[in-house]
Formats: structure tokens, C-alpha cells, sequence
């Protein structure tokens, strides 16, 4: 019963962005154009450190441009049409799940366009990139709860860009870490700081499954 609804908000999320296309169109076009401009401010490579974070802090804000619309831009009677059908479960783990894919989406692009411009500096080009899928599980599931929370404000927009940035350091620390040691080209995994990304997602995503229904109740 709970898959068979995710499954069904899943679908509707893919309809509604597809009938707002300039939506994922001008967050993509974000992260282009900051990247260009990253080019255009450096036009040289870059030591591994600069690279590393500037490389997170765009995909940082082109997450949040992304996950903002999770809760905030939806209407109050769709929310109330939702509550009559659909369990709290199935909705924030469809925002989730949805969010994971756009962010996926996201990264991938960023990456692209970042090592097109800026220069490629990974050793560990599989580090980097589980690192990165991880990274963009830990920010669709944080950021889908905190766009939750900021939806039952007038000030939705500043409340979750205030609330973000306090709560994703843990995260950012270790990815940051574990993405220097791929650009570093270690030889070894740190399997210690990948536990701890794991964990660190699996402690999102319980707090999310539990605590939105009384979130949901509001």
C-alpha cells in the first residue's frame, strides 16, 4: 500500500515538473552560468582545496534552488487533497525519492560543466562519485524536511535558507573530506568517513519518516 502511493506521487511530481520546465531549466542555467563565471574569475587551474570548495558550495545552492519548491510552492487544498488519499509516509518519502533523482540530475551536470571549465583535478574519479550520489541523498533528504518545515511560514524561502546551512554541516565536513581524498588520490578509502555519510543519511531519513506526520498534521 505504502510503495503503491509513493509510486503515485512520484508520477504526479514528474507531471507537475514537466508542466514547469523553466523551473528545472533556470536551476540548470544556474549552475552553468556560475561555473562560467568561476572559469572566467580564475582562467587557470586551481589548487586541489579552491577546486574542492567551489565545487560544493554551487552544488550547495543549486540543491537548495532545487528542493526550495519540495513543500513551499505546493497550494494548500493539493496539500489537503493529498491528506484525504495518501499516508504522511508515502508523501515525504516521494519528495524524497524525487528529490534524490533531480539532485542526481543536478550533480551530474555540475560536475560535467565544472571539470569542462574549471579543469579536472580526481585521482579517484569512484570515490568522487559515490561520494557524490551519498552527498545527494543526504541533501534531498535534509532539504525535503527542512522545506517542510519552512512551508508552514510566511517567510518560507528565508526560514529554510536560515535553517539549511546550521543543520548540512556535519554533512558538508565529511563530504568535503571524503572529496579531498579523491582529488588527493589516495590509495586507501577512508571507510571510516563513508560509514559516517552513511549513517549520517540513515539518521535523516528515519527523523523524516517519523517526525512528518506530525509536521503533516498541521
Amino acid at each position: 500500500m505504502l510503495l503503491q502511493q509513493v509510486k503515485y506521487l512520484i508520477a504526479k511530481e514528474v507531471k507537475l515538473e514537466m508542466r514547469n520546465k523553466y523551473a528545472l531549466g533556470g536551476i540548470l542555467l544556474y549552475v552553468v552560468s556560475t561555473v562560467f563565471v568561476s572559469y572566467l574569475s580564475f582562467k587557470q587551474i586551481i589548487n586541489p582545496a579552491t577546486w574542492n570548495a567551489l565545487f560544493w558550495i554551487i552544488l550547495l545552492f543549486a540543491s537548495i534552488n532545487g528542493v526550495a519548491k519540495s513543500f513551499i510552492n505546493e497550494t494548500k487544498g493539493r496539500l489537503l487533497y493529498l491528506y484525504t488519499l495518501v499516508s504522511p509516509q508515502a508523501v515525504i518519502l516521494s519528495k524524497i525519492a524525487y528529490n534524490l533523482v533531480l539532485l542526481s540530475v543536478i550533480s551530474a551536470l555540475c560536475l560535467f560543466v565544472y571539470t569542462l571549465f574549471v579543469g579536472n583535478i580526481i585521482q579517484d574519479l569512484p570515490l568522487f562519485l559515490t561520494t557524490l550520489l551519498l552527498g545527494s541523498f543526504g541533501f534531498s533528504s535534509l532539504l525535503t524536511m527542512v522545506s517542510a518545515i519552512a512551508s508552514k511560514t510566511s517567510n518560507n524561502f528565508t526560514l529554510m535558507a536560515i535553517l539549511s546551512f546550521p543543520i548540512m554541516m556535519p554533512l558538508l565536513m565529511v563530504l568535503i573530506k571524503l572529496s579531498k581524498n579523491a582529488i588527493d588520490g589516495l590509495d586507501l578509502w577512508d571507510t571510516n568517513s563513508l560509514l559516517i555519510l552513511v549513517f549520517l543519511n540513515v539518521i535523516i531519513i528515519t527523523l523524516s519518516y517519523l517526525l512528518f506526520r506530525y509536521l503533516w498534521r498541521d
